[in-house]
């Protein structure tokens, strides 16, 4: 007989058809892995709703339980919380940098809610138009001079930049 347990261990080791270097669990887009009535359902949320790779992650998900010998899966998705860079793990983010991609940084969002935590000021809140200058360490050397050559990469999720110091490109996952 199968648990929730091991159906989640299972769950949690398939790859981010993206970004290989993570899993579906290092990302966050796997929410939840429990049985119900002989079903084992895998809940997730996609990094944004119309991400290319969803069918892709459903399907590795499906195959992955059906080959470690669970005979009924059943693969939701949610978008409720919206997903943001924040759910990406401490090991996720560590796994990024190994492989020369700047993680992305996080945000006051308390991990589940999609809604930032409210300040204790009073008053009106000053709205911006023009968005701050971006920060990136490098994920080579660690500079903090780096510049942004392209909005989008291989992804829509990452940036192409370069650092000033040792001039190499990388990637970066950018803030959601």
């Amino acid at each position: 007989m199968v648990t929730a347990v091991s159906a989640r261990a299972v769950a949690e080791q398939v790859l981010d058809p993206e970004l290989p270097v993570l899993t579906l669990a290092d990302l966050g887009v796997l929410r939840d892995v429990h049985e119900a009535d002989g079903n084992v359902v895998v809940t997730i949320t996609p990094t944004y709703s119309g991400c290319p790779a969803l069918d892709e992650m459903r399907a590795d998900l499906r195959r992955t339980l059906l080959d470690a010998g669970y005979d009924h899966v059943e693969i939701r998705t949610v978008l409720a919380p919206a997903w943001t860079t924040d759910w990406i793990s401490e090991e996720g983010r560590r796994k990024l940098a190994e492989h020369g991609i700047a993680p992305p940084r996080r945000k006051a969002t308390p991990r589940g809610t999609g809604v930032p935590p409210r300040g204790t000021g009073v008053g009106p809140v000053p709205l911006n138009l023009v968005p701050p200058p971006s920060r990136v360490a490098c994920p080579r050397c660690g500079s903090p001079r780096t510049t942004e050559l392209s909005r989008f990469s291989s992804t829509a999720c990452k940036a192409l930049r370069r650092c000033e110091d040792c001039r190499e490109p990388f990637e970066h996952v950018k803030e959601i």
